[in-house]
């Protein structure tokens, strides 16, 4: 079984660089079968089964180590360092692994250029702006800001969120592609765990959630390792120059006020810009870049996050630091949740039973006003109840009589 990840190279192979079924086989050590069968779905698998081990598995950290020192080390070289090391397999699945691996080693290195080709590449990191949000009843959140710049053009985006988690990381990089206008051939990412879920010997496994998306865009991801920020200087040079051209002597009423005051900043200041590397107005290189960049698929993907849990008895479901109200009597259900930075919209057994504004403030409590009067109205019975004052009326027999004919 191949994963989200092996579903995502493929298609953006064929789709974004036109390779053949035959080709991409080769190059991912798959069969075309394989291949057919992971074009032939829409969207990513949703289950993926751990792959059986091979001889090689032993000693797949050490080649990865040797990449690290030189990604164009050939595969006949790897394979006799790992012979010293007790390795007895043929060479053919050291050249297949190497082959699989290998760009990613050379892509650190490639990404330290300071030219680049229109549409060939953008560069995505978070900024901490420091910036203190209300949130509502006094409470304040951090703003943060998912900013992606495309070197060729100097041209930026960014959408900014209350969590540097998953669901910021979809909607803020999908946000910025389409004020971008499209989607380069490759996305350089930092080692953040909003995107990386665990990395090994130079290997990084994006979680699920990411790769899909990126599968969705056909877009090939690098994935830079641990201290190497040279190699997204522009996107480091952008947050350096929002932080002292656009933030000063400026104030916000919320998260929505900081997007659209940056957004028109862009457009006025940023990209109005000549830019002394680029040689040109940023506004005019982005106008060219455009062109060259691949159209965002239609329909958008989804970027909520899918959670499911369990109903507590009092009708409420937490999500993040909040608590969000069910319609009474679904206590210990479970019910499926999609979350975005906006919304939580829970669903039971597939039919959507609420829809909440999602709330950033610390405990908050989220309730819709219809559950709250069913909720008054049925603790109310309850306490009625359990006090005797319910009035059951006695039942007129007389009734049954006369629609038996009074025949008892």
């Amino acid at each position: 079984m191949y994963g989200v990840q092996d579903w995502a190279e493929v298609h953006r192979l064929f789709h974004r660089d036109g390779l053949s079924k035959s080709a991409i086989a080769r190059r991912l050590g798959m069969s075309r079968t394989t291949v057919i069968e992971l074009l032939a779905r829409d969207g990513p698998p949703s289950y993926v089964r751990a792959p059986a081990g091979s001889m090689l598995d032993p000693f797949k950290d050490e080649i990865r180590r040797m990449l690290a020192d030189d990604p164009g080390v050939a595969a006949t070289v790897v394979l006799e360092r790992i012979r010293r090391s007790g390795f007895e397999g043929r060479i053919t699945i050291v050249r297949d692994f190497v082959a699989k691996v290998r760009p990613q080693f050379a892509a650190a290195q490639a990404f330290q250029r300071t030219s680049y080709l229109p549409g060939e590449i953008g560069q995505v990191d978070w900024w901490h702006t420091g910036i203190k949000l209300d949130v509502g009843r006094g409470a304040l959140r951090e703003a943060f800001g998912l900013v992606v710049s495309l070197p060729h053009s100097a041209a930026h985006a960014v959408v900014f969120t209350l969590a540097k988690d998953v669901p910021g990381f979809l909607a803020g990089l999908l946000g910025a592609l389409q004020r971008l206008g499209g989607v380069p051939e490759k996305l350089v990412f930092d080692n953040d765990t909003s995107i990386v879920a665990s990395r090994q010997a130079g290997t990084a496994r994006l979680h699920l959630e990411v790769a899909a998306l990126l599968g969705q865009l056909a877009v090939k991801p690098v994935v830079l390792r641990p201290a190497t920020p040279t190699s997204k200087g522009q996107v480091e040079r952008t947050i350096r120059f929002l932080e002292t051209s656009f933030v000063p002597l400026r104030t916000f009423t919320g998260l929505a006020d900081l997007q659209a005051q940056h957004d028109r900043w862009a457009a006025e200041v940023a990209f109005a810009r000549h830019h002394r590397r680029v040689g040109a107005v940023v506004g005019d290189a982005w106008a060219t870049e455009r062109g060259w960049l691949k159209p965002l698929p239609d329909p958008l993907p989804d970027v909520s996050r899918q959670l499911e849990t369990r109903v507590s008895k009092d009708c409420f479901v937490r999500v993040g630091n909040a608590d969000y109200s069910i319609p009474p009597g679904l206590a210990g259900r479970r019910v499926q949740i999609a979350l975005t930075l906006e919304r939580v919209v829970v669903r039971l057994e597939g039919t959507v039973i609420v829809e909440h504004d999602r709330s950033w403030i610390p405990a908050d409590v989220v309730m819709a006003p219809t559950h709250l009067r069913l909720l008054r109205e049925h603790r109310e019975a309850r306490k009625a109840l359990a006090a005797g004052d319910v009035e059951v009326p006695v039942a007129d027999l007389s009734v049954f009589d006369a629609l038996a004919g009074g025949g008892f």
